[in-house]
């Protein structure tokens, strides 16, 4: 049953610090940062999730002993499982196969019940997680569903709270504030706030490459959703309450430049943003260089960094996605995930444990390990079914040497070898040993080869 009290932590959201900053070429403009990952959830999501809830409650679609359910990118479903569960409430939630892991264990730990479904099919598909949600809504006794994408009370948040408070953090003078679309309920509620107070106020649209809104605002035209790796902006279709009037300038940034900047404002303004932060800041950025007179300027640290260290923050996982930049050879070097001479090979030598190894691999999250002498030179190869081969009758053989378990007949692949040598060497149930002359290059996996595919895709 719900709690009579107001928890005390709901008194935390909004009223975020705005910061300048201070570190980029911002051309003629001051850039302002509204630290939205300051709320107590950690994104402005936490402000709709409020804001639902409570307006649910004044009207009786949520009564005593009910149940939310919502579909969600992850913020708005981490705000109202704050607000849901402080308050007693049931939370059932929809997420995308695309969210991070970070969000999807925070979600259950606050007690969260995540229905994971596929981000790759479209509105109208029975497995599209708002219309899954919405099933979920009819079939639980007392459900009420928050449905942002058409509920009024999410502008409102922004229109009553976010607004004012920028309108007063910049003393009322301020030139353009640069947004993302996800439900369009920042976008909405900011439009109608300084549509009264600043008219001449210019939103700015910061949209992922592959979404449909940047393209609708500049052209009216509905075009083909592609597929992006941004999490929580972006849709591939106009949300009902998308107010897009005041869009006076729209830019399309790609999964790369965002990820990018996400990670740049880390190391420049020591700012811990996610995913959707970057896509900001990128456009903000451009909008602000374009510019051949001063104007004050406003965006959003949409969320926490926090629940990105997989992803944004994680160097294998940008390689494997094809979101960074490294040294390309034409060769089979380029389907290596963890290249020797790039210092990022994990590995063991022949005297460590078995029990080391085995530590390694799930800390790495790979099934096999290199064994090299002096970290330099290649002596064999260990995997699961070695460790696990030396350990089953007794587990103290953990303490057994990698040399006592490991592959030591090795077969190599030169980096100038064809995919077809190499799809053959995967087919006998093998990891690809890359050597040459000059030594050992890494270990090329089904799931490597599997990645290089993915990428090739148009």
């Amino acid at each position: 049953m719900p709690n009579d009290s107001r928890p005390a932590v709901l008194e935390l959201i909004g009223n975020t610090p705005l910061v300048r900053v201070s570190r980029f070429d911002t051309g003629p403009c001051t850039l302002f940062l509204k630290l939205e990952s300051q709320n107590p959830g950690g994104s402005i999501k936490d402000r709709i999730g409020l804001a639902m809830i409570d307006t649910a409650e004044r009207d009786g679609r949520l009564r005593p002993g009910g149940t939310i359910v919502e579909a969600t990118a992850g913020n708005t479903g981490l705000g109202l499982a704050l607000v849901g569960r402080a308050k007693g409430y049931r939370v059932v939630l929809v997420v995308p196969d695309k969210m991070s892991t970070e969000k999807v264990l925070h979600l259950k730990a606050m007690g969260a019940e995540v229905h994971i479904t596929r981000s790759d099919v479209g509105k109208g598909h029975p497995d599209y997680y708002q219309d899954v949600a919405a099933r979920l809504a009819q079939e639980i006794p007392d459900a009420f569903f928050a449905d942002q994408f058409n509920n009024p009370a999410n502008p409102l948040a922004h229109e009553c709270s976010t607004a004012p408070e920028i309108w007063a953090q910049t003393q009322h003078d301020l030139d353009a504030i640069v947004v993302g679309v996800g439900s369009a309920g920042t976008l909405t509620g900011l439009t109608r706030f300084f549509r009264r107070l600043q008219p001449n106020l210019a939103m700015v649209l910061a949209d992922p490459i592959g979404s449909v809104v940047a393209e609708y605002s500049r052209s009216g035209t509905l075009g083909t959703p592609g597929s992006w790796a941004v999490e929580g902006i972006g849709e591939d279709f106009i949300p009902s309450i998308a107010d897009l009037s005041s869009v006076h300038q729209a830019y399309s940034i790609s999964d790369e430049e965002s990820f990018d900047h996400a990670r740049q404002l880390l190391r420049a303004e020591g700012i811990l943003g996610g995913s959707s932060t970057g896509t900001l800041l990128a456009a903000a950025l451009r909008y602000c260089r374009e510019q051949t007179e001063p104007k004050r300027v406003v965006s959003f640290v949409c969320d926490t960094g926090t629940r990105y260290l997989s992803k944004v923050y994680n160097d294998q996982w940008m390689t494997d996605q094809g979101l960074l930049a490294r040294k390309r050879y034409g060769d089979l070097r380029d389907l290596i995930a963890r290249r020797f001479e790039d210092g990022r090979v994990i590995s063991v030598g022949p005297d460590d444990t078995l029990l080391t190894a085995f530590q390694r691999m799930r800390l790495a999250d790979v099934s096999q390990l290199p064994v090299l002498v002096n970290g330099q030179r290649l002596v064999g190869v260990i995997d699961e079914s070695d460790i696990l081969l030396g350990v089953h009758q007794d587990a103290s053989h953990f303490h057994l040497t990698v040399a006592s378990a490991m592959t030591d007949k090795l077969e190599t692949l030169p980096p100038s070898a064809s995919l077809a040598e190499l799809q053959a060497e995967l087919d006998r149930g093998l990891v690809a040993i890359i050597e040459d002359a000059s030594g050992f290059h890494g270990v090329i996996t089904r799931v490597d080869m599997l990645n290089h595919l993915r990428r090739s895709l148009p």
